[in-house]
């Protein structure tokens, strides 16, 4: 199928025969905003300027942690270890000092009394165990570990561990190396490789971005509207998460997404409505109030259905008790308030002062206004004719795609997510050489202090235990003893869950079982329990939403399942590449086996938003088409004329933005480029200009029929203007 090269200046419908009504709730605020245009420009700029300034504290402000599962064996024993063992915690330091001589020759012995110096002077650290022989000093003698003690909450002692990873690396010295590792240290790396290589993606993408905004839109000035409410709904977001840090912890992670998700909704949302005010104005006396006020009602509607929907898909995000998801999802639906409210009021008034001058330094090729695309059209009229090839066709492949998902596998990431140099990963290697490949996962077990030799007898008589330390008697003197062993595999082995399974079902049940590395499992274990259910709310709020707007149960419900393929599709893909390895070498990374634990859940909520996204624009606009004519055929082929341009440029921003992800360095990154990507790009091309136009064919009338027992109790929406 060839695409026109034209901009998107195409009317969402034929000039109605009479003149339209009085305009509807969002007619009238698009109007008012053109009539109080200062006004609404003054507010904006207040919040803005006013949120703004807290913006560029958000990357101190914000935290690293928050990656536990709420409730867990093993939060419990981080907690214990916390309160009643000097801080021994999972999120405890460990400084690992290597030698090429005897860690206790003197110079050696210098660097380490240094390295416990600047630990001990940090305040979030309470204190600093000296390397203890047969326990914390290798068996050669050259590798020696301190233990720098939790003073503070996990997200503070991340914070720990970026300011005291460079100051102790740099105590290395000829034949002597220092690094800082443990979980904090290993969360610090990994949230500053994550964050730097998105900020590197959201630099590479804005030229790709802007050029495809340019050619969309035809002219400069119109391609700038998407940036503008970009700007304000970045700016506005970051000021509110600093601000709500004060309050709670909030992940880094949320500004980063928060960023992709406001660039990306703001360019949809401006598409639409930029297109829509154009084609209002073409051939047509309508004033620029009159203009923006068709705009609103029609794909104004749209809009805040297709924002609505987001926030619902993502608040399902909510039930996996975890901070850092639920910081996550928070952070986005706070971007996307702030865009929808943008596009909703500065927008429209930006369109009314505008007017005719919205087509500004057009391109030399572009003509202002136009009919619907005759392109678009014809695919229309071709999926008519012949629905069941097509569609067929369309389905064959995005089951293909798909199939794979049966052997998907997740866990959480392992070491090598992290650059080869940083710290974490420098000292994760020293201690497996020097220990076992298991002591970086050694375990911690609370237990009373009067069965403490019992249990160690018991955990040392355990498959999978290479060793058990003494136990650890209470640093305040309560009844708790604390006993650590080191597993035979690494951390990341699938071996170390059946490990703690058979730990936790024969050991004494006031015994518990924690470490760094099982805090991982129970995560792990929290996503795949809650990501059904998080899958089954976000599709039962989808449709609900759809079936409000649309007053159709039938194309509501389908057009909420045809997005699960999309998403099946672009998962299949994320096991082929990232769990097999196909493309490793051509995206530069070394396959973990496995897609990253969080995927499931996040990516999935993240996609039914997008795919729901560009379900909303096409099934408003058929809706509208079928509201005004009655007929099926004009509802389908109508409403790829006028949307499909629309969805076709605004999926190609984000493949585009998505891909500079999947260049990005970290493995995260990528996995959420291509999985992203992949989804968009079946989502647009399969699904909403083939598979869901094929489903309108084939349902005719049956797929906007109302019962009269629903149609009482919905509420009277309409997409006809007036």
């Amino acid at each position: 199928m060839k695409y026109p090269d034209t901009a998107l200046t195409l009317p969402s419908t034929a000039t109605p025969a009479e003149p339209p009504g009085p305009p509807g709730l969002l007619g009238r605020l698009g109007a008012w905003s053109v009539r109080h245009f200062k006004a609404v420009l003054a507010g904006w700029l207040l919040v803005v300027i006013g949120l703004g300034a807290f913006a560029p504290q958000v990357t101190t402000a914000l935290s690293g942690a928050g990656w536990q599962a709420n409730g867990s064996e093993s939060l419990k024993v981080r907690q214990v270890a916390e309160r009643h063992f000097a801080g021994n915690a999972s999120t405890a330091l460990q400084i690992v000092v290597t030698a090429d001589r005897p860690v206790s020759e003197p110079a050696v012995q210098q660097v380490i009394a240094k390295a416990g110096d600047i630990a001990a002077a940090d305040p979030r650290i309470s204190t600093v165990a000296p390397p203890q022989p047969g326990a914390t000093i290798s068996q050669d003698g050259r590798t020696a570990i301190l233990l720098a003690g939790a003073n503070a909450f996990p997200d503070d002692m991340v914070r720990a561990a970026d300011d005291l990873k460079g100051p102790l690396s740099e105590l290395s010295t000829d034949g002597v190396s220092v690094h800082a590792t443990g979980a904090s240290v290993l969360w610090s790396d990994f949230n500053k490789a994550n964050h730097d290589a998105m900020m590197k993606s959201e630099i590479m993408s804005w030229p790709v971005t802007l050029a495809i905004l340019v050619l969309a839109f035809g002219s400069l000035v119109a391609a700038g509207l998407p940036l503008l409410l970009t700007m304000a709904g970045l700016a506005a977001s970051a000021g509110s998460l600093v601000l709500i840090s004060h309050l709670f912890p909030v992940s880094i992670w949320a500004m980063n997404f928060a960023m992709m998700f406001a660039l990306a909704l703001g360019i949809d949302y401006a598409l639409f409505l930029v297109v829509r005010f154009r084609s209002a104005r073409t051939g047509r006396s309508l004033s620029s109030v009159e203009a923006v006020a068709e705009t609103m009602d029609t794909a104004g509607k749209a809009v805040l259905l297709s924002g609505a929907t987001v926030l619902v898909s993502l608040s399902a995000v909510m039930l996996v008790p975890s901070p850092a998801f639920r910081s996550m999802a928070g952070g986005i639906m706070l971007a996307v308030l702030f865009v929808l409210a943008a596009t909703l009021t500065l927008l429209p008034a930006v369109l009314g002062k505008l007017g005719h001058r919205v087509d500004a330094l057009a391109l030399p090729w572009v003509k202002s206004g136009g009919h619907r695309s005759p392109r678009f059209a014809a695919w229309g009229e071709r999926l008519w004719k012949q629905p069941l090839r097509y569609g067929a066709l369309a389905l064959a492949a995005l089951i293909a795609l798909a199939a794979p998902v049966i052997g998907l596998r997740t866990a959480m990431p392992s070491i090598t997510v992290i650059p080869s140099d940083a710290s974490a990963r420098a000292g994760y290697i020293a201690v497996q050489q020097a220990f076992g490949p298991g002591a970086p996962g050694t375990l911690q077990i609370i237990t009373p202090g009067g069965q403490a030799a019992a249990v160690g007898a018991q955990i040392a008589h355990t498959p999978g235990i290479a060793g058990v330390m003494p136990a650890q008697s209470a640093a305040d003197g309560t009844d708790w003893s604390m006993i650590q062993a080191i597993p035979i595999v690494d951390p990341s082995s699938p071996q170390l869950g059946a490990t703690v399974s058979t730990l936790r079902a024969e050991l004494p049940h006031d015994a518990l079982v924690g470490g760094a590395a099982v805090e991982n499992l129970d995560l792990q274990h929290l996503l795949t329990e809650k990501t059904p259910l998080v899958i089954g709310v976000v599709m039962a709020l989808g449709f609900v939403l759809l079936l409000i707007a649309l007053r159709a149960p039938l194309i509501s419900a389908l057009g909420t399942v045809a997005s699960l393929l999309s998403t099946g599709a672009a998962f299949g893909v994320a096991r082929l590449v990232f769990q097999d390895g196909h493309g490793a070498g051509l995206l530069g990374f070394t396959p973990q086996g496995f897609l990253d634990g969080w995927a499931p859940v996040f990516f999935f909520a993240m996609i039914f938003a997008i795919a729901m996204d560009y379900t909303v624009f096409l099934l408003a606009s058929a809706k509208e088409h079928y509201e005004r004519s009655g007929d099926p055929k004009e509802a389908m082929v109508g409403a790829l004329a006028h949307s499909g341009r629309v969805i076709f440029a605004a999926a190609g921003v984000m493949v585009a933005v998505f891909s500079t992800f999947a260049l990005s360095g970290p493995l995260p990154p990528k996995e959420m480029g291509i999985v992203l990507g992949v989804a968009v790009l079946l989502d647009a091309a399969l699904v909403r200009l083939v598979l869901l136009p094929v489903i309108l064919r084939l349902t005719g009338r049956a797929a906007w029929h109302t019962p009269g027992w629903l149609d009482r109790i919905l509420p009277k929406i309409t997409f006809n203007h007036g």
